[in-house]
């Protein structure tokens, strides 16, 4: 058991992977083991959900600095950016980060029968091409590699040039402090740095940007949910509810635990300690800082050495990952430094 910024985490030595998975507290997975287990007893009933998905959504806005009355739930960060590229217009011109995770990518690409057309270009040329364009989507934070979006050039190219701004804050949110209410859509998927199970998603619009259409619609977007399980006309909520999708209730139930007691925390201290980390892991091995939680190695056999003295961590895109979060100590990086050397 570890202790960090009070709250206790079974979480082994050496675990580098949370880029990948992230560990929850011990309290989020005992309130999901007793929703397992009041679900085997038949014990719950639909509504009793309807408050850890209220407080999931509420700690997503705060992590991210919007108003909750705009963020919608969904399953997955593919998901809910699938509502924003099929709502784009048609012939609609799309720049993306070369090699950004495919849930970005992929949705936007599935719009080529509507004259929709995706341009890579590399990350650090994002900004400067952004203002020919019509929408730029973007990882926040790049999952093969850390590396950072430029995030005041996005919000002068929205502001100056009028281009629509999507970003994936799926490897941000939770260890970087956001202030992101300038954004048009901001998506995230829970199960990494925001230590929620797998399952839980959210998309926050903003009032100005065009609404995605409600392809999901369903009872749970209705103003009245419970008032809107059966028939016509089409009644959704006037706000980024209307966008939700029935939630995961476990996932939820997760969800809430987890992010109400992270988005209490410093985040800037929870930064200073995640980055101050993979930082220090890079200095010794003779390598530049990158002020990120995430590190990428070009070292081909990294990953043999890593895994074999015990660590765990990932391999993407032919170099070694490594992902350092709240729960992280310096004996992690002694470790790993030890395997590597």
């Amino acid at each position: 058991m570890r202790k960090a910024f009070d709250a206790v985490f079974d979480v082994p030595d050496g675990y580098l992977n949370t880029a990948s998975i992230g560990i929850p507290p011990t309290e989020t997975v005992r309130k999901v083991a007793e929703a397992v287990q009041r679900w085997g007893s038949g014990l719950d009933r639909p509504g009793d959900f309807d408050e850890h998905v209220a407080t999931a959504r509420d700690a997503f806005a705060r992590l991210v600095g919007v108003p909750a009355d705009r963020v919608a739930i969904g399953a997955s960060a593919s998901q809910v950016i699938g509502l924003v590229a099929a709502s784009v217009p048609d012939g609609a011109r799309v720049l993306v980060a070369t090699d950004d995770f495919t849930s970005v990518l992929f949705p936007f690409a599935a719009q080529a029968d509507r004259g929709v057309t995706v341009t890579e270009v590399e990350l650090d040329e994002i900004a400067a091409r952004a203002p020919d364009f019509d929408v730029v989507a973007v990882s926040a934070v790049q999952s093969k590699d850390g590396r950072i979006a430029d995030f005041e050039a996005l919000e002068l190219a929205r502001r100056e040039h009028g281009t629509r701004v999507l970003l994936d804050v799926t490897q941000a949110a939770g260890w970087m402090p956001l202030s992101l209410d300038w954004a048009d859509w901001v998506a995230a998927a829970g199960y990494k740095w925001l230590m929620a199970p797998r399952g839980s998603a959210w998309l926050a619009v903003h009032p100005d940007a065009p609404r995605p259409v409600p392809h999901s619609a369903n009872w749970y977007a209705a103003d009245d949910p419970w008032e809107a399980t059966y028939g016509l006309p089409l009644r959704l909520a006037d706000d980024a509810r209307g966008l939700d999708l029935s939630p995961v209730w476990l996932a939820q139930v997760g969800a809430a635990a987890s992010m109400e007691w992270l988005a209490c925390r410093d985040l800037a201290e929870i930064a200073a300690h995640c980055t101050g980390l993979a930082d220090g892991f890079l200095a010794e091995l003779g390598e530049e800082p990158a002020g990120s939680a995430i590190v990428s190695l070009a070292r081909p056999d990294a990953v043999a050495k890593l895994t074999g003295a015990g660590l765990a961590c990932a391999s993407r895109g032919g170099r070694t990952r490594v992902s350092f979060h709240l729960y992280n100590t310096a004996d992690d990086v002694e470790r790993a430094v030890r395997a590597l050397l």
